[in-house]
């Protein structure tokens, strides 16, 4: 488990250096079982799903996702 003082410390790095590591933790997933895969996948939905329940996150539409993706690679 990620504890939180870690996942805080791994978004407040820079964007190029957070690509990069969610390349390699996506590259790792690909070496896992099937069924694992599809169990961590189920359990990072129900997580997310539980933050926005609780508001701990906020929500944008798809045209905002597309503007800020755009701005990050201008």
């Amino acid at each position: 488990m990620v504890t939180p003082d870690l996942e805080r410390s791994l978004l407040h790095l820079p964007v190029q250096d957070r690509a990069h590591l969610a390349h390699l933790l996506l590259e790792s997933l690909d070496q896992l079982p099937q069924k694992e895969a599809r169990e961590l996948w189920v359990e990072e939905a129900r997580r997310r799903a539980d933050e926005i329940d609780q508001g701990k996150v906020q929500m944008v539409s798809g045209d905002e996702l597309e503007r800020q993706v755009q701005e990050l690679f201008r």
